[in-house]
């Protein structure tokens, strides 16, 4: 691989594992803007484009939450109970959630990832960090809440937190906590959705370098950088006050629901 597309794919992976540790965030809602921007350069066609994006950054969410989360599990952040509880609806919803997300044309997954990470960002910001607008759910709530988290969280590429710190923090948790746990649930989702991803590509793959819709040079480079920067996020986000932090998580997915809003005109929507 030639030097530029390299360093290209290793500052992604750092920018990547910082903003997951800072934010739970699963690295996804940085990734796919900016990773579309890389297949353009790599010429991609815009068909593939959003599809391969979104995969990379579920399949290497896979190596960037184990490092996560093992930084949030030393700060005792992450509630393995709720975990464990979501992570069967998780999988099964992501699952699904990849083979919808393959059968829609670009501008339309590129107008969804917008509309949701807009959607999440307003409803954090109205709700109240200190209080809990309603209970945890029982097993049976956690598996339905998980299988919507996933199947969501699939079909844009991300590692669910945008979806679950807001549910988590709603239920009561602290906003540290809601990180950490929702950093925890990145993993199923990854596994589900990395597989349902490669094989919907599996007979239409853009490239020889993908598998499925997989891009593996992404996923190498960008997995490697961003399990070192990580932990960095994770020690940054612990620093700093949960008012602050919930504003700068609410401020970058406006930025990034903006950014997508305009690359779902740029396909033609």
């Amino acid at each position: 691989m030639d030097l530029v597309p390299t360093l290209m794919l290793l500052l992604l992976g750092a920018c990547t594992g910082l903003l997951a540790g800072l934010l739970g965030i699963g690295g996804g809602m940085v990734m796919v803007p900016f990773m579309t921007l890389y297949l353009d350069y790599k010429g991609f066609g815009p068909d593939a484009v959003m599809k391969v994006a979104i995969a990379t950054s579920l399949s290497s969410i896979l190596f960037t939450s184990v490092s996560n989360v093992r930084a949030q599990h030393q700060r005792g952040a992450v509630r393995w109970d709720l975990v464990r509880a979501m992570a069967p609806g998780i999988m099964i919803g992501s699952l699904i959630g990849s083979q919808f997300a393959s059968s829609l044309p670009a501008g339309w997954l590129a107008l969804v990832f917008s509309a949701f990470i807009a959607i999440m960002a307003t409803r954090m910001q109205r709700q109240n960090p200190t209080a809990a607008d309603r209970p945890l759910p029982g097993a049976a709530g956690l598996f339905g809440a998980g299988a919507m988290i996933g199947g969501a969280s699939s079909v844009v590429g991300a590692g669910g937190a945008f979806i679950t710190t807001p549910f988590l923090v709603r239920r009561g948790l602290p906003i540290h906590s809601a990180v950490g746990s929702s950093a925890a649930c990145g993993f199923p989702i990854a596994v589900a959705g990395t597989i349902g991803y490669v094989i919907a590509g599996w007979s239409e793959a853009p490239s020889a370098q993908t598998l499925g819709f997989v891009y593996l040079p992404g996923l190498i480079f960008v997995s490697i950088a961003s399990m070192i920067t990580a932990p960095i996020g994770v020690r940054i986000a612990h620093a700093i006050s949960s008012l602050k932090l919930k504003r700068f998580y609410v401020l970058m997915l406006y930025c990034l629901a903006a950014y997508m809003l305009w690359r779902a005109w740029r396909f033609g929507l």
